[in-house]
This record gives C-alpha cells, structure tokens and sequence, in this order.
C-alpha cells in the first residue's frame, strides 16, 4: 500500500517568500503523487502536541531541545517575534512516502553548507564552540520516521478544519492600506509531469510582496469550468465572429463560378457564430477538466466530471489584484512583459500558466465556484488523511 506523508513549509520560510523554490523541489524531486494542501494556522493544543511528538523524534538532546524551543517559538500565535505563523501542508502519496520525502528531497540537518536537499538550501543549524546549537531553522518538518507519521497524520487530521483553511483579514497592514484578496490559479499543464514549473511560478507571484492566505489542490469539475468561464461566451460571440468570417472568405471566395464577397461571407460567419463560441468555449472547458462537455451525456455529471488537477492560491495585501497581474503577465505569452509568469511558461492564449482575477467582484465570484470563500463540511485535507489512517488501520 503507497504511504501518505506530509511536508510543512515553516511560517519563516513562508514569510521569507521561500514557499515557491520549496514547492518547486518537493514537486519536481519527490518522486510521488502531490494529493492535497491546506493553509494553517496553529492553535495552541496543536503546538502543545506536535511539540511533544518532535521532541521525540531525536536522540541527541540538544537537538530535542532545539527542536521542543522551535515549535513552541515558531508555530504558537504568541511567537514572540509578533508575526501571523501561516503554515502550509502538502501531502504527497507514493511508494515509501516518509523515508524517501525525508531523506531525498527534504534532508536531514547538517553543519555543512550544502544546498543539495532542501534544508541544506534553506534550512539553518549552526553550532557554537561549546557545541550548543545556535541558529536553528528547518524551512520544512516532516515525520522522521513512518512509525511517528501515524499519530503526526492523525494530529493535522483532527486540527484540519479548526486550525486549517483560508485567513483573509488575519495579517496586518499599514494604516490606510488598499487591501484586497485575489484567486490565483496554477493551470492544469503545471502538473503534467513532475516538475519546478508550480513553484517557479509561486516564485514570481512573490515578487509582489504579497501574503498567501489560502491555498488548495482541486479537480477543476465540468460543471464549476463553465460557471467559472461564463463570461467568455458572449465574449466570444462578439470577438470571435470578425475572425471566423476572413475564415469563411479564405476558404470559399474562389470556390464558386459567382463572386462570393466578403459580405456573403459575413452572413454566414453571423450564423455560425453561435457554434464556433460554443466549440471555443468547450475547448477551454476541456483544457481545464480533461473533458469534453459535449461527452457528458448526463447534466449531473458535470459536477464530478474531471480527470486534471489545479492549484488554488488566494494572495492578500495592497492592490493585490493589479500586482498579480502585473506579474502574470499579458493573456498571450507572445505578448506578455518580460519575466511574468506568461512570458516564461506560456504556450499560447489558453495554456498561459495561470489564472488571475481581474477585479474585486471577480475574486469574489471565482472563489465561491472553486470553494475558497467560505468552507462547509470536511475539508479534502481531512477526508484523505481520514481515509488512508483507515487503510492502515484495516491491515494492522
């Protein structure tokens, strides 16, 4: 049976705007299936007992205490450094899941300056001459062994949906600031194949200087990529009918013994326009499901209808939405600024690397169809964890 395993992207690493070149590794060298990513802040018994399963996960006891001090600092809404400890955890699934996540890409601590794991790149441990430990900063936890990953599971399975979700209006600003929420969107051909392309483009977005206050892996269904892309139909009609009647005149002005005119073709662009919208649209549909609308025989298969998986994010702070988007770039890569997101990992005018809202009513109206403005009921973090625990259970 494959593993579950979890890795925690720390609050300083995520206040660094280090989150993009951790996820880029964890995705891209992690030779397992990314299946979930919720957004925490910790409670208090949280910390309490994550702290105390830390602590003995290691033999030496300066590392223990170097390890009970950290959560406790770190993690706790009362850190003393006054900050708002954002988390966030991925799951990843796969064969040997804790030992290979572990030791293969996260890493263990060493006093080398390497940068081959990705607490050798962003991680700290510094000793002093009297070999007590220093400097002390993991950028990622993850349970050291498959033993500890159980009651580790089990914790953030339980804290889930009270410690978990999205934390719009939780992070201070500057007196007088414009402070805005905009929905992000890594497409689906980010996730093809395993690769650096989601974090590197986390990484641009963090130029913005903006918060990440939610995030979640979905399958974008039918039925909400319609909802979603509604306002491209009548869109479509109006822009797309110029270009369909030149179409129209290519193919047919020399193929009749009469002169066909642009006119005649016109008329006949002005009647198809409606289908050619429609088969624009669906294209668009099945970009982001992996399905064809139009092979959905029955209407309530829509809202499960999905074979893609995209990534969710929702940025805070001062005009996020025209600094998103600004750093986005302009909808066709060919024309899109240098070094935005769509100028580098953009194929054309629908495969474009990302989505981003483009006003406040927007965000708002996209983040009720994917689910991040206000949750209800168990959250996809939770129910996957419940259900591997089951797995385990059921084989002991």
């Amino acid at each position: 049976m494959d593993e579950l395993a979890y890795a925690l992207i720390t609050p300083y690493s995520i206040l660094k705007s280090r989150t993009g070149g951790i996820i880029g590794r964890l995705v891209a060298h992690a030779r397992l299936t990314l299946v979930a990513v919720r957004m925490f802040i910790f409670s208090d018994e949280f910390v309490s007992a994550y702290r105390d399963m830390m602590a003995s996960s290691g033999a030496d006891p300066n590392i223990v205490q170097a390890w009970k001090r950290y959560v406790q600092e770190n993690l706790s809404q009362g850190n003393p450094w006054g900050f708002l400890p954002r988390c966030m955890v991925l799951l990843f699934k796969g064969p040997n899941a804790v030992r290979h996540l572990k030791n293969d890409v996260i890493g263990s601590f060493t006093e080398r300056p390497v940068g081959d794991s990705i607490r050798g790149t962003y991680g700290d441990f510094i000793r002093g001459p009297d070999g007590q430990i220093r400097h002390f900063e993991p950028a990622v936890i993850t349970a050291p062994t498959a033993e500890l990953n159980i009651p580790q599971l089990e914790l953030l399975g339980r804290c889930s949906d009270t410690d978990g979700g999205m934390f719009t209006g939780r992070c201070k600003y500057p007196p007088g600031s414009k402070i805005e929420a905009c929905l992000a969107i890594l497409k689906p051909d980010n996730f093809e194949r395993p690769t650096r392309r989601p974090g590197n483009i986390i990484d641009v977005f963090s130029r913005t200087g903006l918060r990440i206050v939610g995030t979640k892996l979905f399958n974008m269904t039918v039925a909400q990529a319609e909802e979603f892309y509604e306002p491209l139909r009548k869109l479509f009609l109006k822009r797309l009918q110029p270009n369909l009647a030149r179409e129209v005149y290519g193919r047919l002005h020399n193929a009749f013994a009469f002169p066909f005119t642009m006119a005649d073709a016109d008329r006949i662009a002005e009647t198809l326009a409606q289908r050619n919208a429609q088969t624009e649209f669906n294209r668009i549909i099945e970009y982001m499901t992996a399905v064809n609308p139009e092979e959905v025989s029955d209407p309530r298969e829509k809202a499960t209808a999905s074979r893609t998986k995209c990534l969710a994010m929702i940025y805070e702070g001062p005009d996020a939405i025209s600094s998103i988007r600004r750093f986005l770039g302009s909808t066709d890569p060919t024309k899109a600024e240098a070094a935005t997101v769509r100028s580098e990992y953009g194929r054309d005018l629908m495969r474009n690397g990302a989505h981003a809202s483009d006003s406040v009513h927007s965000a708002e109206r996209e983040r009720k169809i994917v689910g991040m403005w206000e949750e209800s009921g168990q959250s996809d973090f939770k129910r996957i964890i419940a259900e591997y625990l089951e797995q385990v259970s059921g084989r002991k």
